[in-house]
């Protein structure tokens, strides 16, 4: 088949690489201009770089809505088109131009988390396990019938970086396999159940602010999902922002002030949390590490030499 791409960042890079392994032709490929986005300067593999290694023409678009990717792309004359981490909306003068369509690749399980940053909203959720589904676009985002899905479990102590790590193993398989049933004629169209579809926004710096009235065992989450290399959980400590690299649930249970710098536990420093942490039944924080502003990394017990204050949503004057 002739096969154009549309890609980005290290999901897009192995989609390519895929392609370009197979028996298959890649014929153009599309995909963003570098970006100095939070989100976007990590898993940064170039789509670009590797196409033009292998000869591959390659047009860079923020968005497909122009006549010249118009004109390549009918003189590109496709079979397929497959997509993945694509940034912005594709319309249908181009999802429906291919003999066999467009195949997007998305990392969630799907109709679960379509949108964007489908691991760290899963792992914040508590999830058991997350994935990557090969499924034909539609006119609406991450809804078409799906080809293909595989599934990889959530550790206890699962990060984002760890579950990016063993998604995007999956990847060059599921386009692979997925490749060969199309073209084979042995796909078989699974439509998605709308009732269990969630749709999740792009991540910005502000969802990373640690509201101290969660449970701990839910800031803990928010902590692991916000792991290095993304841009971490962060509380304010004395009107100064300050990044938990990483902490657990404690093993006692302490009572007073969601924030209260309350107890050391071992080498942690406890953070009381939750809504009704003053009636003493809840876990606190036991945060390990933490990473002030200018980027110095200390542990909790050396950071916090004292106990007592608070840690606070916003930094207070």
């Amino acid at each position: 088949m002739r096969v154009v791409m549309f890609g980005y960042q290290t999901w897009g890079h192995r989609t390519l690489r895929a392609l370009l392994d197979s028996e298959h032709e890649v014929v153009l490929v599309v995909t963003h201009p570098k970006s100095e986005h939070a989100y976007e300067r990590i898993w940064s593999d170039s789509v670009a770089d590797l196409a033009e290694e292998h000869g591959v023409e390659v047009l860079l678009r923020n968005r497909p809505d122009d006549e010249e990717l118009m004109s390549r792309l009918k003189e590109a004359d496709p079979d397929l088109i497959v997509a993945n981490n694509w940034r912005t909306w594709i319309p249908p003068e181009i999802f429906t131009m291919p003999r066999h369509g467009t195949l997007n690749v998305h990392d969630s399980l799907l109709p679960a988390y379509a949108g964007f940053s489908p691991l760290i909203w899963a792992l914040i959720n508590g999830e058991s396990e997350v994935g990557v589904t090969a499924h034909m676009m539609d006119a609406e985002l991450d809804a078409g019938d799906i080809v293909l899905q595989r599934a990889v479990a959530v550790g206890p102590r699962d990060t984002t970086t760890d579950l990016f790590h063993k998604t995007v193993d999956l990847i060059e398989p599921v386009v692979t396999e997925s490749l060969a049933l199309i073209t084979s004629g042995r796909a078989e169209w699974t439509p998605q159940d709308r009732s269990k579809a969630s749709f999740f926004h792009k991540r910005a710096i502000e969802d990373s602010r640690i509201d101290w009235s969660w449970p701990a065992a839910d800031i803990d989450r928010l902590v692991r999902a916000q792991s290095d290399p993304y841009p971490n959980a962060f509380t304010f400590h004395r009107g100064e922002r300050l990044r938990i690299v990483r902490a657990s649930v404690s093993e006692g249970r302490y009572g007073g002030t969601p924030g209260r710098i309350f107890i050391k536990e071992g080498d942690a420093v406890v953070i009381v949390a939750g809504a009704d942490a003053r009636f003493g039944r809840n876990h606190g924080l036991a945060i390990e590490r933490v990473r002030t502003e200018d980027g110095t990394e200390y542990a909790a017990a050396d950071y916090f030499t004292t106990m007592g204050g608070y840690l606070t949503t916003h930094p207070r004057p």
